[in-house]
C-alpha cells in the first residue's frame, strides 16, 4: 500500500443465496461483485467478447466516460448500471470540489452519469485515508441495494437509484456526511447517493485503518462479510489496534455487527488488511475463506440465521494455513523496509475451485521482501494445515497483489516482475509466462476462450486461454490500469486512472482524445 509520498498501490472487489448456487456458473448478464459469485474466481461465462479494439478510431468502443484522475478500483455492473470508485479531481458537482473519495454510477447502455457518493477524507492523519487516492473498493450489488466500503472505512448500504426516488432508509443526514469538517453543507440533489444505513468500524469495532479502505464485500443471505483494513500506524512501526478484528460480519438489513474473527491477527500485520473474503461448500458445510494481513489463509464456518439472535458472535475457525511459515512471527515491525527477510501478507483474494483454495502471499510491495508464492491448499482438512494442507507452491520472483483466474485445468496469476504466468491448476507446473512493462495490479480475467489483463502503465493484453502461449492482441491506453477487466452483457468494462471504457463487438465510439 502507500508509503509516505506515494499513492495507494493495491490491487484492486449481488450474490445469489443458497448452497446450490455456490458452484453454478456466473449468469451471462451482470457482474454484481468483484470475482465470480462467492468463490471469487476471476472468470466469466460471457460470450461474444471482443478480442480487438482500436482506441484511436473508436472501433469496438461502445462508450467512454471521464472519472477522476486516480482510479484504483474494479468496475461492478448490475441492474443496468456501472459502478466505479475514483477520486474527485474532476468534480461532477461544482459545489463539491474538495479532496473526496467518490463512488460513481453510470448508465450501462450509454455511459451517462447517474449519481455519485462523495465522501470527505479523514482529516486527522493522512495515513488513515491517503490524500487524492479516492475510493478504492468495488461495491457489491443485490437487487436495489449497493453495499460499499467508502474511503473512510465505513460500510454503507445505498439505494441503487440514488436520490432520484427520494431519501429512503433510516439514514437521513447525507448532506452532513458529504461535507468536509468545518464547511457548511450544501443541498442534496438527485445526482447524490442515498444512504440507507451506515456502520463505522473505527467507532464500533476499534479498527485503525491504514492508507486506504479496500474491501469487496461478500454477501451471503442476510450476512455481509467485510475485511476491515486494520493496519499499522503512520510510522509503520506498530499496530495501534492489535485487538481489532480483521474480518467482521454485518446484518445486511440493519448494518448491525453480528460476528467477528477471534484470531488475534493484529500484532502480526506488517502493513494492512486488504484481502476480501470468499466462500464455498466443502464436505457439506459452508466455509468462508479469508487472507489475513499476517499471510495466513483462514477458513471459518459460515454463519446461519441463528447468529442474528443474541449478542456478538466469534467466527469458528475450521482451519488455518500459514503461507510463509518460516517468516518471523514476533516483533515483526523491526523488519520494516527490510528487502531481504521479514513477514509476508495476503493482498489478493483466495479463490475456491474443485475442493482447493488458491491464494497468493509474499512480501509487502512497499516495505517487504521482493518475492511471493501462489499456494494451492486442500480445503477439505481441519486444524492447523500449514504442513498437511499444501498441494503445491509456485514461487514468483516479485511481489504479488493479484487474484488468480482458474479456467478448467489452467490457472493464471500475475506479479510485479512484471509477468503473467499460466500454470497447471492440478500440479503447479508452469506452462508459460509473459513479461511486460508496468506492474500487474490488475488480476487476470478468463472469459470466452481468452485471458484479459492490463498493467499500471496502461499496457493491455489478450491471450488465448490455452496451455500454449498465444498473444492475440496488445494495445496501450493513455494512462494506467489498476482494477480487473470486467465482462458483462457481452461487453468488457475497463477502468483506467482517468476513464471508464465499455468495449463491445461492432460498437463505434468517437476517437480517443
Amino acid at each position: 500500500m502507500i508509503n509516505s509520498g506515494n499513492l495507494v498501490r493495491i490491487c484492486l472487489v449481488t450474490v445469489v443465496y443458497g448452497f446450490h448456487f455456490l458452484y453454478s456458473p456466473l449468469f451471462a448478464d451482470d457482474r454484481p461483485q468483484w470475482g465470480s459469485k462467492h468463490v471469487r474466481n476471476m472468470i466469466s461465462s460471457e460470450t461474444d467478447l471482443p478480442s480487438y479494439f482500436n482506441l484511436e478510431t473508436g472501433e469496438n468502443i461502445l462508450w467512454k466516460a471521464d472519472v477522476g484522475f486516480r482510479t484504483y478500483a474494479t468496475p461492478v455492473v448490475a441492474g443496468g448500471k456501472v459502478f466505479i470508485g475514483t477520486n474527485n479531481e474532476r468534480p461532477r458537482d461544482p459545489r463539491r470540489d474538495d479532496d473526496l473519495g467518490v463512488l460513481m454510477c453510470f448508465d450501462e447502455d450509454n455511459g451517462g452519469f447517474l449519481w455519485q457518493l462523495p465522501v470527505p477524507k479523514r482529516e486527522s492523519d493522512p495515513f488513515l485515508d491517503w490524500p487524492r487516492t479516492g475510493a478504492s473498493s468495488p461495491p457489491t450489488v443485490e437487487s436495489n441495494r449497493v453495499y460499499f466500503v467508502d474511503n473512510r472505512g465505513n460500510v454503507l448500504c445505498l439505494d441503487i437509484n440514488g436520490m432520484k426516488d427520494g431519501n429512503d432508509g433510516a439514514f437521513q443526514d447525507e448532506a452532513a456526511y458529504y461535507t468536509p469538517a468545518g464547511d457548511e453543507p450544501v443541498g442534496i440533489i438527485e445526482a447524490d447517493a442515498d444512504i440507507i444505513w451506515m456502520f463505522n468500524p473505527a467507532d464500533e469495532a476499534g479498527v485503525h485503518q491504514h492508507d486506504a479502505a479496500h474491501c469487496s464485500i461478500l454477501l451471503d443471505g442476510r450476512f455481509l462479510y467485510v475485511n476491515t483494513s486494520n493496519g499499522v500506524d503512520n510510522r509503520h512501526r506498530s499496530v495501534p489496534a492489535p485487538g481489532a478484528p480483521s474480518l467482521i460480519v454485518l446484518d445486511k438489513a440493519s448494518g448491525r455487527m453480528v460476528a467477528r474473527d477471534g484470531e488475534d491477527i493484529g500484532p502480526r500485520i506488517i502493513h494492512g488488511t486488504w484481502s476480501s473474503p470468499a466462500m464455498a461448500e466443502v464436505n457439506e458445510r459452508k466455509l468462508v475463506f479469508f487472507g489475513g494481513g499476517d499471510a495466513v489463509c483462514y477458513a471459518f464456518e459460515a454463519l446461519t440465521e441463528s447468529a442474528l439472535d443474541g449478542g456478538l458472535k466469534t467466527l469458528e475457525r475450521v482451519w488455518r494455513f500459514d503461507c510463509d511459515p518460516n517468516a518471523p512471527k514476533e516483533d515483526i515491525h523491526r523488519y520494516q523496509d527490510n528487502r531481504r527477510e521479514g513477514p509476508s501478507l495476503i493482498s489478493g483474494m483466495p479463490v475456491f475451485h474443485d475442493s482447493r483454495v488458491y491464494v497468493a502471499a509474499g512480501g509487502d510491495i512497499w516495505h517487504g521482501k521482493p518475492w511471493s508464492w501462489l499456494k494451492c491448499i486442500d480445503a477439505t482438512k481441519n486444524g492447523d494445515i500449514t504442513e498437511s494442507g499444501e498441494v503445491w507452491s509456485f514461487r514468483m520472483e516479485s511481489f504479488c497483489v493479484t487474484t488468480p483466474a482458474i479456467s478448467g485445468d489452467l490457472i493464471y496469476i500475475a506479479d510485479c516482475s512484471p509477468a503473467i504466468h499460466c500454470l497447471d491448476a492440478r500440479t503447479g507446473e508452469r506452462y508459460w509466462s509473459h513479461e511486460s512493462r508496468g506492474d500487474f495490479w490488475s488480476s487476470p480475467l478468463a472469459a470466452d476462450g481468452k485471458v484479459y489483463i492490463a498493467t499500471t502503465r496502461g499496457n493491455f493484453f489478450v491471450f488465448n486461454d490455452a496451455r500454449d502461449k498465444e498473444l492475440v492482441f496488445e494495445t496501450k491506453f493513455d494512462n494506467g490500469i489498476n482494477g480487473t477487466v470486467v465482462a458483462a452483457d457481452k461487453t468488457l468494462f475497463v477502468a483506467t486512472m482517468q476513464r471508464l471504457y465499455a468495449i463491445k463487438e461492432e460498437a463505434v465510439a468517437e476517437p480517443n482524445d
